[in-house]
């Protein structure tokens, strides 16, 4: 394959990739602004785009963030390209804090009391609901029980109230990053549009320079 890297990375290698990516976060984001501001698009649906991102990002829905910002952005009539970008929001770093404060909203939305323990527990209910997902699969084909207990609880203790606030927050989020994004890729925008106007008349002043130098050096009859 033409793309096709002569040194296999092991899977510990694109593990620390993910949560640190090559030249540091610093350089990520750089790099990501600079693509995002460069979209041959409208600058408001690029800001769309880039709120659609920042939206899911904040939702529990963990490897499903791409496909739901691209959906939410075609919805709204954004660009995709930006909304697959903005999912950036959603990493390592911060996904510990968008849990957290998803959790915690959603709880106090919901009436319910967010503690320690649910934080911490976070991981080990995640694992408890999906063995038991795993044993209900199992037992459409054979006559073990059914168990639902950790699933219940994963769902009504976490991923309900990260949901509910998780939205709440990505709503907010997603507005900030609209009118934080917009005015920028407009300025930018502007800008690059002064630089090929400056470019296109510095040629042609160039070109009629020399058509006018070859008008002079004929010879006249």
């Amino acid at each position: 394959m033409v793309f096709k890297r002569r040194d296999r990375r092991s899977i510990w290698q694109t593990a620390l990739g993910w949560l640190w990516p090559r030249g540091g976060w610093k350089r990520a984001l750089q790099y990501l602004r600079h693509r995002l501001v460069r979209l041959p698009d409208q600058p408001h649906r690029i800001a769309r785009g880039v709120a659609a991102g920042v939206f899911i990002s904040f939702s529990p829905l963990f490897g499903l963030h791409m496909l739901g910002g691209a959906a939410i952005a075609w919805a709204m009539r954004g660009n995709v390209i930006a909304a697959l970008l903005a999912t950036f929001v959603g990493n390592p770093l911060s996904y510990p804090f968008i849990a957290l404060g998803g959790m915690r909203l959603g709880h106090a939305m919901l009436g319910g009391h967010f503690d320690g323990g649910i934080r911490h527990s976070f991981w080990r209910s995640f694992g408890d609901a999906t063995h038991d997902l795993r044993l209900n699969f199992l037992a459409m084909f054979t006559d073990a029980p059914t168990h639902w207990a950790s699933l219940a609880t994963f769902f009504y203790d976490i991923f309900l109230p990260y949901l509910v606030g998780g939205t709440v927050l990505g709503v907010v989020a997603g507005l900030v990053a609209y009118y934080l994004t917009l005015p920028v890729i407009i300025a930018y925008q502007h800008r690059r549009r002064l630089r090929i106007k400056e470019r296109f008349d510095a040629l042609k002043a160039k070109l009629i320079a020399r058509a006018e130098d070859r008008n002079d050096n004929t010879p006249k009859s």
